[in-house]
């Protein structure tokens, strides 16, 4: 597995965002040009059933993601009251989730100087925290 890195830690999963959802708007464009050519009732049942299973699909995905958030969450202020003085451990609560998730990446010796800086407003995004991390910590279990 190659080094992750701010540049490639995007996780991609194949098998949604390379075949299912690219076959789905692409029956959702197929329906499409069915219906505008000889509209008929089957025409737009199976379009609104793709939408719908399109949907489902996107739920699903969305529900995974929120529950790895929630996790990630738990497992970094369990972090933060190891590595960090209790008073930014404390202060690290105010942190919003998407913060949190964004500095997972960074070590434990850069953590509590990142958490200052996000305190601080120093950061206008997460991608902005995550690209001041010196030296990357991977998170290989993003589904």
């Amino acid at each position: 597995m190659a080094e992750q890195s701010f540049s490639n830690h995007t996780r991609w999963y194949p098998l949604v965002h390379f075949v299912l959802f690219p076959l789905l708007l692409a029956l959702i464009g197929f329906e499409v040009v069915q219906i505008s050519r000889a509209p008929a009732l089957d025409h737009l049942a199976h379009l609104l059933l793709i939408i719908a299973v399109a949907l489902l699909s996107l739920a699903a995905r969305l529900q995974a993601l929120r529950a790895q958030d929630r996790v990630i969450r738990l497992e970094e202020r369990l972090r933060y009251n190891s590595v960090l003085n209790p008073e930014l451990a404390n202060r690290a609560s105010a942190l919003r989730t998407g913060q949190v998730i964004a500095l997972r990446f960074a070590p434990d010796e850069e953590l509590a100087n990142l958490i200052e800086r996000t305190l601080n407003d120093e950061f206008a995004t997460n991608k902005d925290i995550k690209r001041a991390i010196g030296n990357w910590r991977p998170d290989y279990l993003r589904v």
